[in-house]
């Protein structure tokens, strides 16, 4: 398992939402930069960055636009971001999330964020009429390296993860699942290593580590227990 702590970036600051709304952001520092250092120095091997303007501000897929996303997705790759999530692409044009995933193997992750059980869209304004299973399942076999799968009603809000859902969508796919959404607690992380969640890859946490409510080292202890008597 991995926790990935998370970096939301609105107007160049360092933020959470809650349940997705631009309106209710909390800055939390104006230097993401530093909060990616203080990340990396509490032992932290990845970080979970959001452009959340760039979410909102989303377009509809054309020729053009589908050569952008891939210039894109390269452009992050070659400055040394390890792996690049699609979320509205993947409801709108399945191919393209494919195509990249062809292009850069291991590399591209699908993220899925349901409202009531529907996948939400350009920057979560926008709920499809689609499940998140049925998302996930167009990607089996397609070389997607994971899928983040986030509940919004939790996001931001601090109620714990979705787990039965996660867990679920995890038991009907290939694909590694990130759980996201509402992570409050170190009983979040012990959780996520119960025999239940085993096929679980990870999990995101932002609001609870910037709050205090996490403690990054007792969590990564744990986790580094857990995969050593494994």
């Amino acid at each position: 398992m991995i926790l990935f702590p998370a970096i939301d970036l609105k107007n160049g600051q360092c933020v959470r939402l809650e349940q997705g709304d631009m309106t209710r952001a909390t800055v939390f520092n104006l230097d993401p930069a530093a909060q990616a250092k203080t990340f990396a120095a509490a032992g932290f091997e990845y970080l979970h960055v959001v452009d959340l303007d760039g979410a909102f501000a989303g377009k509809p897929m054309n020729a053009h636009a589908v050569e952008a996303i891939m210039k894109t997705v390269e452009g992050w790759l070659s400055k040394g971001v390890a792996r690049v999530i699609i979320g509205t692409a993947a409801v709108r044009d399945p191919e393209l999330v494919k195509t990249a995933a062809r292009r850069f193997p291991g590399c591209v992750a699908v993220g899925l964020d349901a409202r009531d059980g529907k996948v939400a869209v350009e920057g979560w304004a926008e709920t499809s009429e689609v499940t998140a299973l049925e998302i996930a399942e167009r990607f089996e076999d397609a070389g997607v390296a994971a899928i983040i799968f986030t509940d919004i009603a939790r996001d931001g809000l601090l109620k714990g993860l979705n787990l039965d859902a996660t867990i679920a969508l995890a038991d009907r796919i290939t694909i590694p699942v990130v759980a996201s959404g509402g992570l409050a607690s170190i009983d979040d992380i012990k959780a996520m290593l119960m025999p239940r969640a085993r096929k679980l890859a990870g999990a995101i946490a932002g609001r609870a580590l910037y709050d205090g409510r996490l403690d990054a080292s007792a969590a990564l202890e744990l986790i580094k227990n857990a995969r050593a008597a494994a």
